[in-house]
């Protein structure tokens, strides 16, 4: 079974197990501000959810392309699969995109 590192936090997840499932199954605070309302429920449409993720994951999807360099080398959680141990990293700003990391 993969684990997840964020923070100080280890978690552990079935292979292929949606990133984003995973971090709101654990009550991790995955959106920032008016974001943990106003988001897409994890179509991959609003880009609130992206982060910084070490390790390996599915390739990107569509969604994600299209958001290309948007995105600053940071994942959509919410199209992304576990496929090993990973690290992620969540930032500040609306979309995640900051520069600041928030503590979890």
């Amino acid at each position: 079974m993969p684990t997840i590192k964020i923070g100080k936090q280890l978690l552990t997840c079935i292979e292929g197990s949606n990133l984003r499932q995973v971090l709101l199954d654990n009550k991790i605070p995955l959106y920032n501000g008016p974001t943990r309302v106003l988001n897409c429920q994890g179509l991959g449409t609003c880009g609130t959810c992206a982060v910084e993720v070490q390790g390996p994951l599915s390739a990107p999807s569509l969604q994600e392309k299209l958001r290309g360099p948007l995105l600053k080398g940071r994942r959509l959680a919410c199209q992304a699969q576990v496929l090993g141990d990973i690290r992620v990293v969540k930032y500040g700003g609306l979309w995640g995109l900051g520069q600041d990391v928030v503590e979890i």
